[in-house]
């Protein structure tokens, strides 16, 4: 559900490729391609958090392992998605699409076979690998598949149906584990992706950029991974050594793209300011985004009382919005330019996360949620289409690929980062709370010491004592408000980058 909102500049990185074999005949059969294989992802990164209350409860696991569920597959999509576009310009970008389906397919079978909390972050982490192919492949079809005048009809439809499937995704899994098993949303995968590698080997044209000297930056991407794997294991497992290591291998990285022949982030797209302000709003923007919606299914379920399915149902409200309001949101860009929206935007989102920290436990969806769901939405419906063009708009045309693919994954990077910030916040609130309301509400020895030893499982902690599962689920509401504040001071943030940094009318180079 982190991933609910998809990330910026996927439809930009669909205009800035080139067509290099138009679909003629086969232009439906490449969209029904790239859109299964696409809402593969899409469907993966938003059920899965429906899911975690289910398999925290079957692994009896605790917070750590949770976000390592969820972290492992972010950390090498982050890392290694740059890389995955590179990959298919020099060897075909069918070849590495199909290789990204099979990876992604057999990895989910793995998760939804893992006997322990252990392999399942492994398979995890090779789901990622999986989507590091997939995910820029797919985009990459469309834009050699169709020429610039089909380009935006093509987009529309895999738009609008990316949509969809992000839409349906965490209802779906919410009705799978609330009738099924969570293992099954994992399975799901499996026969969506034969489906898509038979379409791929079966009707899209193979293409690359025939380019097979161009060097891959993979360099770049190791350094990347043990940069912010060692920042993420650091704040997950609180080692700071490790996330010391982490900080020197991304002092690393800048040094290695500044001085690389064919890095993967050119760092000079940096000296444009509106490029460099777009990139910091994504990155405030969507971490405090990403951050809060991880714990928002464990508040919803744990704590709430929702179903599995109420709960994939709750953000139902925001995904329509923004799909609604998505035209509309370009013609604000055309009437005022970039910076206004940009500012506006985040500041409604501020509102809407604020919103969210009012609600206590208990009370009907439609008083406590639907509203800050709704003001939510509203933010990013108007931050979006802005945010696309003006990184598009920032750099020479030459670079508006690697410019789209860098504010993607920088959007990839804030939900990572997000996920191991606001846990090890949550944590220490919950747990300093927890101890404070167990004085207070006079909880017996023996069932404090019970609650004690399960405090890391925050709200999935296990007693049959009613004051005791009251201090559980009030420490978790706080540690939760406490998120909550921080992402809307991230939101209010991303809105301060922008009137600083992003000028009023960006102009189209």
């Amino acid at each position: 559900m982190a991933n609910i909102v998809r990330p910026p500049c996927d439809e930009a990185e669909i205009l800035a490729g080139s067509c290099e074999q138009p679909a003629i005949a086969n232009g439906s059969w490449i969209l029904a391609a790239t859109i299964l294989g696409s809402s593969m992802t899409f469907i993966d990164g938003t059920v899965v958090n429906v899911a975690l209350p289910a398999l925290q409860s079957a692994f009896r696991a605790d917070l750590a392992d949770i976000q390592w569920v969820v972290e492992s597959y972010a950390l090498f999509l982050a890392a290694l998605v740059l890389i995955g576009g590179s990959l298919g310009d020099v060897y075909g970008r069918r070849k590495i699409f199909v290789a990204g389906v099979a990876l992604f397919s057999t990895a989910s079978a793995w998760c939804g076979l893992a006997p322990d909390i252990r392999q399942l972050i492994v398979a995890r982490g090779l789901q990622g690998v999986g989507g590091a192919l997939l995910v820029p492949g797919s985009l990459a079809l469309i834009s050699a598949s169709f020429p610039p005048k089909e380009r935006g009809r093509a987009i529309g439809t895999w738009s609008g149906f990316t949509s969809i499937t992000a839409a349906i995704g965490p209802v779906l899994g919410g009705w799978f584990v609330e009738h099924g098993s969570w293992r099954w949303v994992f399975f799901i995968n499996l026969p969506v992706g034969l489906i898509v590698v038979a379409l791929a080997l079966w009707k899209v044209p193979e293409s690359s950029a025939g380019n097979r000297g161009q060097k891959l930056d993979w360099a770049g991407g190791l350094l990347a991974a043990l940069g912010f794997g060692g920042i993420v294991f650091a704040l997950i497992e609180s080692l700071p050594i490790v996330g010391g290591i982490g900080a020197l291998a991304l002092i690393a990285l800048f040094y290695w793209e500044a001085h690389s022949s064919s890095p993967m982030v050119p760092l000079r797209l940096f000296r444009s300011a509106n490029f460099s302000g777009a990139n910091v709003l994504t990155l405030f923007l969507y971490c405090a985004l990403s951050g809060v919606l991880f714990f928002f299914p464990l508040n919803l379920i744990q704590v709430q009382g929702y179903s599995p399915t109420e709960a994939g149902a709750a953000l139902l409200p925001l995904i329509l919005l923004m799909f609604l309001l998505s035209r509309w949101s370009g013609g604000l860009l055309d009437r005022y330019g970039a910076r206004l929206p940009l500012v506006i935007g985040p500041v409604i989102a501020a509102a809407g996360f604020a919103l969210f920290a009012l609600p206590g436990i208990g009370g009907s969806y439609w008083a406590t949620f639907f509203p800050p769901v709704l003001v939510l939405g509203l933010g990013m419906a108007i931050s979006v289409a802005p945010l696309t063009t003006t990184v598009m708009n920032a750099v020479d045309k030459s670079y508006a690929g690697a410019a789209s693919g860098i504010n993607n994954a920088v959007s990839r990077i804030a939900a990572l980062l997000a996920v191991a910030v606001f846990g090890a916040i949550l944590g220490g609130v919950f747990q300093g709370d927890l101890h404070r309301r167990l004085d207070r509400l006079h909880v017996g020895s023996a069932v404090r010491a019970q609650i004690e030893a399960q405090q890391d499982k925050l709200a999935a902690a296990e007693t049959s004592d009613a004051r005791g599962r009251q201090a559980i689920e009030e420490a978790f509401v706080a540690g939760y408000r406490t998120v909550l504040w921080l992402a809307a001071g991230l939101a209010l943030a991303s809105a301060v980058s922008a009137a600083a940094l992003i000028t009023a009318a960006p102009k189209p180079r």
